[in-house]
C-alpha cells in the first residue's frame, strides 16, 4: 500500500508561510529528491496556485541548477487539486480532484505494490487528512525564523494525536526536518 506523507515548511512558532523563509539550494534538493520519490501530489486551490510559479521557471531557467532541476521535477509530477472554486487547471501534469479527499486518497492508496509514495503539501489538506487519519508520516520542515503570524499548521484538529520520531535531516541554513510517524491505537 502507498504511504501518504505530508510534508511542509513552516516557521519555528508554527506558521506554514512560504514568504517567511528563504529556501536555498540545499531546500530545494531535499525537496527535488522528495518529489522524485512519490508518484503523485495533492494540493488544495491556494498552495496549488503558489505552485503554478514553477512552469515559468521551466520556461526560463534562472540559471541556478538547484532551483531549475526543482523546477522540472515540479512541473513534471502529477498533482490533484481540491478546489471548491476552480473550474480547471491548465498545467498539463494537473488535474482536479473528482470525488472526496477521503474517496482520492483511499483510491491512491489502493495503488498496486511498487506505486510511489503520495505527497500532501497544502496546510488545509494535511489538517484534514489528519483528521481522517490517513496520514502515514510528516515530513515537517522547521525554519529558524518566528514570523509572528499567519497560518498555523496544526489548527483545527479534532482529536489529539500522538507521533514517534522516526528521524532529522538538518540543513546548513539552520533549518530541520523531523520526520515523524503518527502513533497508531497499539503502537
Amino acid at each position: 500500500m502507498r504511504k501518504l506523507i505530508g510534508a511542509i515548511n513552516m516557521t519555528l512558532d508554527g506558521y506554514c508561510d512560504h514568504t517567511a523563509i528563504i529556501p536555498d539550494d540545499d531546500l530545494h534538493q531535499h525537496y527535488a529528491d522528495l518529489l522524485r520519490s512519490a508518484g503523485v501530489t495533492l494540493y488544495g486551490r491556494i498552495t496549488y496556485q503558489l505552485m503554478e510559479y514553477w512552469p515559468t521557471v521551466v520556461k526560463n531557467p534562472t540559471g541556478n541548477q538547484a532551483t531549475d532541476d526543482f523546477a522540472l521535477i515540479m512541473d513534471r509530477i502529477p498533482k490533484i487539486v481540491f478546489s471548491h472554486t476552480l473550474k480547471r487547471v491548465d498545467w498539463e501534469s494537473a488535474r482536479l480532484a473528482k470525488g472526496s479527499l477521503e474517496e482520492e486518497v483511499a483510491a491512491l492508496k489502493q495503488a498496486p505494490d511498487g506505486e510511489k509514495d503520495i505527497l500532501v503539501g497544502s496546510r488545509s489538506l494535511i489538517v484534514a487528512l489528519l483528521n481522517l487519519n490517513l496520514i502515514d508520516e510528516f515530513q515537517l520542515t522547521i525554519h529558524p525564523v518566528v514570523a509572528g503570524s499567519g497560518l498555523p499548521l496544526f489548527n483545527n484538529i479534532s482529536d489529539r494525536t500522538m507521533f514517534k520520531l522516526l528521524h532529522t535531516k538538518t540543513f546548513g541554513s539552520g533549518a530541520i526536518t523531523l520526520y515523524y510517524a503518527p502513533v497508531k491505537n497499539g503502537d
